[in-house]
């Protein structure tokens, strides 16, 4: 007879997950019980929700300590644990998910949208960007990524009897189908050359070399292709504009910064410990993604009337800088400072682009308009809404001393220290780049502070409800914050490691 041993279970390390559940079937539960009028209600139990979740995750990082696997047992271990790098990504996924419900709150309300459903799929999405963090094993990385995904699906198509929402849902649908499809092949080829699902074992086998070196090769480019369909790099990125476009603004903002932020945790954790020793592969692959992302971004965005595609081009070539970082890890010894420039870099675009919709959200509940001549005079009528738009732009440009300019620093000196012509041709092209990306984000702020307001335009202040102010001052303050004090941020960044990522 086998017998067989129960696993132990670290339910501090699982707490994070734990409430994110409960708190699943509680807005479920409330929202079959409460009447229509008072829906709002699970909006704020999910705020409630979120902040819940992000407790225990402050009391692990107080507690400090080793690596703690949350799953322990035989053939377990190690597939699932708790780090430094899994804490910071946590806390960015709540904190991006409780500011996202700011957003939602009056949007959902005026919209007439279902709220229950919605806030049930929000924190769903969030559930599985939680779980991506602590993954290390393909099974518990590829159920991750669908926990998140399919919500995100679903909540892109809510404006439903709207044509351009509908689109919206049914492109990211298949195209993310598609994409996940070829990441699975790419797994499989993974786990048959190794003959272990967990990251850490196919990292030793990933060598590129002996008579399976082409299966190898296919195996490690499927899946960077279905991560970078997730993070939108060019020329994966034809769902992004028309997606942020036609899901409401609140999902728009959601996508941009935790979706895409939990993209890159995902292919992070890939090369960092499935991929390390197979660079000659993923580096040139990584670099040509990154130069055509910053580039093809920038160079669209430039032509954008509406404000909300201008900010999903904008979306897509900031992913360009990332992957920057990411294409040189482990050339030269780079791979630290990669790290470091990746966590900092989602940390300060999560906080200035959710704050950027922000105030889209608040002028459009004025103007009933993403364009960006509709923008023309904001500062006549609503000063404090122009400035706040006017830091996070500045922000997304890089200009000091606001917290863009440390990202793009942390980026271009992680192209810088991997040196040779990789480092310093990607940190050109990315430098050429930056000075593009000045000139739409100029153009905006052109609208708002020296156009006249249009005849006719209503003058008067704009109202915020509370619910912004609170998102609004949460972002404007750590974009200041990151900027100002760089510490702050540099600190956070110095903390995260991935536990045996530098083998190779």
């Amino acid at each position: 007879m086998i017998a067989f041993s129960s696993p132990i279970i670290d339910y501090h390390a699982l707490a994070p997950e734990l409430v994110l559940a409960a708190g699943i079937c509680l807005v479920l539960l409330v929202d079959l019980f409460v009447p229509a009028h008072r829906r709002w209600i699970t909006g704020t139990i999910s705020g409630l929700v979120l902040l819940g979740a992000l407790l225990p995750v402050v009391t692990l990082a107080v507690v400090g300590g080793d690596v703690r696997d949350v799953l322990s047992g035989e053939g377990i271990s190690g597939r699932y644990v708790v780090d430094n790098f899994a804490l910071v990504l946590k806390a960015l996924f709540l904190l991006s998910g409780y500011v996202v419900v700011l957003l939602s709150t009056n949007e959902m309300d005026d919209g007439g949208y279902y709220q229950g459903e919605y806030y049930v799929l929000l924190l769903s999405s969030v559930l599985g960007m939680v779980m991506m963090a602590s993954s290390r094993d393909l099974v518990s990385v590829f159920v991750a990524l669908e926990f998140l995904s399919i919500p995100a699906y679903m909540m892109a198509a809510w404006k439903k009897r709207d044509r351009k929402s509908n689109e919206a849902g049914v492109k990211y649908y298949l195209l993310g189908v598609f994409a996940s499809a070829v990441m699975l092949y790419g797994m499989s080829l993974l786990y048959g050359i190794a003959g272990s699902t967990q990251l850490t074992v196919i990292g030793e086998k990933i060598t590129l070399s002996g008579p399976q070196t082409g299966i190898q090769v296919v195996g490690v480019v499927f899946v960077i292709v279905g991560f970078a369909f997730k993070v939108s790099a060019v020329p994966f990125h034809t769902w992004a504009p028309d997606t942020y476009e036609g899901a409401p603004t609140p999902v728009t903002a959601f996508l941009s910064v935790a979706s895409k932020a939990a993209g890159f945790v995902g292919l992070m954790i890939m090369v960092y410990l499935a991929f390390p020793l197979a660079r000659d592969v993923y580096r040139p692959f990584l670099w040509v993604l990154a130069a055509l992302t910053m580039t093809v971004g920038n160079l669209v965005a430039l032509k954008q009337k509406n404000l909300v595609r201008m900010l999903a081009y904008s979306s897509v070539s900031q992913g360009g800088f990332i992957l920057m970082a990411l294409a040189m890890a482990f050339t030269n010894g780079s791979e630290e400072s990669s790290l470091r420039a990746i966590i900092v870099y989602l940390i300060i675009y999560a906080a200035t682009n959710l704050g950027a919709f922000a105030v889209v959200i608040a002028v459009a509940r004025r103007t009933r308009s993403a364009e960006i001549s509709s923008y023309a005079g904001l500062f006549n009528y609503a000063p404090g809404l122009t400035v706040m738009m006017t830091l996070f732009l500045a922000s997304l440009a890089g200009i000091p001393p606001l917290g863009g300019w440390y990202a793009k620093f942390g980026a271009f000196r992680a192209a810088v220290d991997a040196g040779g012509g990789w480092g310093y041709t990607i940190a050109i092209i990315g430098a050429a780049n930056a000075v593009v990306a000045t000139a739409y984000y100029i153009t905006v702020m052109r609208e708002m502070w020296m156009k006249p307001v249009p005849e006719g335009a209503d003058t008067s202040a704009v109202k915020v409800p509370a619910s912004l102010v609170a998102a609004l001052t949460i972002t404007g303050l750590a974009t200041l914050a990151f900027g100002v004090v760089p510490g702050i941020i540099a600190k956070v960044g110095s903390l995260t490691d991935l536990t045996g990522a530098f083998h190779g």
